[in-house]
């Protein structure tokens, strides 16, 4: 159980009261691991963490803000990078027994970029094994426990941001998206989780450069906060032919938008998928909030095409590309999930493949048909309530069997395939007590106007406790009834130990 004085002190406005001056990044930092030592063991959501140099950075970060010169905007926030994200001189596991000593002598572009801004890189997040799945467990690390139960799920692929968020360990964590892995675990935290536009934020070093299957993407507490991170992250690289070229400003004033002129789409099932009947009686409490306040809220038909079997492709495709000849060589070193990826990727025929693509650029074209009529789309996040970590995923759903561990992910992953912005905001509870998360889908390309959006609704909802962001109480806090670390088989190697076989093997996102 956390210490009420510790939780009162500094719970939920580390970011508000830095930016108002009432605390040095010294007192950020160190309330900031302090809160780390007290509630991560519950939790497990963060994995390595350099403490040493983070302090080091926090008295120059201090010294420079208290000379009026600032680095930048997030000078001197501790930030939470997610495992699979290289980080230069920190350990950078993917949650695989083959990385478990990898210290990368680089980061990530996306991490350069915040480390320029003067963030300062404190912990790396836990994910499932190299990012496979909705469920952040691994040999190397163990599981990460919801913050509202840590017998329950956190979700997945980036659980472990999401939890530190929730129980704020830290005021901002990166995150990636292929097929929800910002936007599942944010829902079932309850926090805020965006999957930008394939051009927002430029990835050069993803595998595939032409494949926008998957994003990198801010995650934090609130609209505010993710749009502070959201104005570094957005960027440009030739290297990825997918990014482009914007206002270095695009994000920081937003266009106002009056929720009275606003046309909203509804579906409780994204086209059919499987949905748990207490999901579908949140999101239409919800809905029924929100339709007195907008100009038009009506349901829309999402059955755009064959979205599963599309996913299925170029998912296995990206992990094919990423791990096929790993695989092949040293089997045992990966998991279940993995192989399967691989294995329905190698099943596959370049007819499949040309099959698979054609159909991406219909479900688009109907999608871009659709958003003539709506400026957002509105959708459950996750068809269940977080269930036991010590499941691996949501076998059946509403009577529908799944016929692969991620298949329950479609309310998410059907929204990747059209490109466009898509936004998970934290929405009261659902009837189990857990976190509610409304998904926003945007039109391609128009980022501004789904945030500005997201923006107006999280003002609304926050006007009443049922639908407000929820918290989880921290001094209730309990550690699961079966240890989060149980499952570790294969723990971290400490100490400068990059291992020569993780050269064979790339990240699928």
């Amino acid at each position: 159980m956390a210490d009420r004085a510790l939780v009162e002190r500094s719970a939920g406005d580390l970011l508000e009261a830095f930016a108002r001056g009432e605390t040095t990044p010294v007192e950020l930092l160190e309330a900031c691991l302090e809160r780390i030592e007290l509630i991560n063991p519950a939790i497990n959501a963060l994995t390595a963490l350099d403490a040493e140099r983070a302090r080091a950075e926090a008295v120059e970060a201090t010294r420079r803000w208290q000379s009026g010169t600032p680095k930048g905007p997030l000078d001197g926030l501790p930030i939470g990078v997610k495992d699979l994200q290289d980080t230069k001189g920190l350990l950078t596991t993917h949650g695989s027994p083959r990385a478990r000593g990898n210290i990368p002598d680089k980061d990530l572009p996306m991490v350069a970029r915040l480390r320029q801004a003067g963030a300062i890189v404190l912990a790396k997040t836990n994910v499932p094994e190299l990012g496979a799945g909705g469920n952040s467990k691994n040999p190397v690390w163990g599981a990460t426990g919801n913050p509202f139960d840590p017998n329950l799920i956190a979700g997945g692929s980036s659980g472990g941001s999401a939890a530190a968020l929730a129980t704020d360990l830290l005021p901002l964590c990166t995150g990636s998206d292929t097929g929800g892995s910002l936007r599942l675990p944010a829902a079932l935290c309850g926090i805020v989780g965006y999957r930008p536009s394939v051009d927002v934020i430029a990835h050069p070093t993803r595998p595939l450069g032409w494949s926008g299957i998957s994003v990198l993407g801010p995650m934090a507490r609130t609209m505010d906060d993710l749009l502070l991170m959201l104005s570094v992250c957005q960027s440009y690289s030739p290297d990825d032919p997918l990014s482009a070229p914007a206002d270095p400003d695009r994000f920081v004033q937003l266009p106002q938008i009056d929720l009275q002129d606003l046309r909203v789409g509804v579906s409780e099932d994204f086209g059919g998928a499987p949905v748990a009947s207490a999901i579908r009686e949140t999101f239409r409490a919800r809905v029924d909030v929100l339709r007195p306040q907008v100009k038009e809220c009506r349901p829309v038909d999402l059955d755009l095409g064959d979205m599963d079997r599309t996913f299925d492709i170029l998912r296995a495709e990206s992990f094919v590309s990423a791990f096929g000849e790993a695989i092949r060589q040293s089997p045992d070193d990966f998991g279940p999930h993995i192989a399967a990826n691989v294995a329905l990727g190698l099943s596959m025929s370049l007819a499949d493949r040309a099959w698979a693509h054609l159909e991406q650029t219909r479900i688009l074209r109907k999608f871009n048909a659709l958003m003539r009529d709506f400026d957002i789309i509105l959708l459950p996040t996750s068809p269940v309530s977080p269930f036991p970590w010590t499941q691996s995923h949501a076998m059946e759903i509403d009577g529908h069997t799944m016929d692969i561990y991620y298949r329950w992910l479609a309310l998410t992953y059907r929204g990747s395939l059209a490109g466009g912005p898509a936004i998970t905001l934290p929405s009261g509870l659902d009837p189990h007590g857990m976190p509610f998360g409304l998904q926003m889908l945007g039109a391609l390309g128009q980022d501004e106007r789904l945030l500005a959006s997201a923006k107006a609704i999280e003002t609304l909802f926050a006007r009443s406790p049922a639908t407000a962001r929820p918290r989880p109480d921290l001094t209730k806090l309990r550690a699961s009834t079966v240890d989060l670390r149980s499952i570790v088989t294969h723990p971290p190697v400490m100490g400068n130990a990059t291992q020569p076989d993780l050269l064979s093997m790339k990240t699928a996102v």
